[in-house]
């Protein structure tokens, strides 16, 4: 079972994803072109309105075109979201000052409960830790 990136930081016209759409919430069809894409292999895709945000998902079944050469359209299981939206938000570190601009997804449909939780695990994954209602950037939480 192999990953392909289709981010959109590595385009490319003979690896290139056209169209991935929620048929319901966690299945999605994707259209694209290369790659070689079978069924079990994973996806990795740039969320719509996002600059560096993206999804894994998981190829179920794939159908393969003749035309245009090379063309596949995938069914695929990954992150169910009623209403996906993408907040912005900035940071800085209690304790050096440094800012981090940084971007996270978070289901509308939860309410506004469910975004603060998204942000902290956005932060998590880009090695930030909170003590005591403070933010701390990694260098200083490894110093």
């Amino acid at each position: 079972m192999a990953e392909h990136d289709f981010r959109y930081t590595l385009l490319s016209p003979q690896h290139t994803l056209n169209e991935c759409r929620a048929l319901v919430p966690g299945r999605y069809q994707v259209t694209g072109i290369g790659g070689s894409i079978k069924a079990g292999d994973t996806l990795l895709v740039t969320l719509r309105g996002s600059r560096e945000l993206f999804m894994r998902l998981n190829v179920e079944k794939v159908r393969h075109l003749i035309n245009p050469p090379g063309q596949w359209v995938a069914v695929a299981n990954g992150p169910a979201f009623k209403e996906l939206a993408i907040h912005q938000w900035q940071l800085n570190c209690d304790d050096c000052g440094k800012q981090v601009d940084f971007e996270f997804a978070v289901d509308a449909a939860l309410g506004t409960g469910a975004r603060e939780k998204a942000a902290e695990d956005r932060l998590r994954e880009l090695k930030w830790t909170t003590q005591n209602g403070k933010h701390i950037c990694p260098e200083c939480a490894a110093g």
